[in-house]
């Protein structure tokens, strides 16, 4: 394990393109006349997409489990209607 995160840091450290931490404010120094580019805006876009994935990701799992909930609950509710109606009255 020590190995493969010494080579990952070699790597890392060896080639900077791979390294690059922002994408959008790249593109955005790159896209304009002169390399200054739009940096306020490359680094608008880049924080918004960097803020947004905790949120999406939170949200995405907590409607999987919400869905898991109310499945579970519907089965339960199911079964107990059937054994009330399976078990004589009296």
């Amino acid at each position: 394990m020590f190995r493969l995160c010494a080579l990952i840091l070699v790597l890392l450290l060896v080639l900077p393109a791979v390294a690059e931490g922002c994408p959008s404010c790249k593109a955005a120094l790159a896209s304009q006349e002169g390399g200054q580019g739009n940096l306020v805006q490359g680094f608008f876009w880049s924080i918004l997409f960097l803020l947004s994935m905790p949120v999406l990701i939170v949200g995405g799992l907590s409607t999987y489990m919400y869905t898991l909930v109310r499945k579970a609950r519907k089965a339960a509710s199911g079964k107990a209607r059937q054994l009330g109606q399976l078990t004589p009255a009296g």
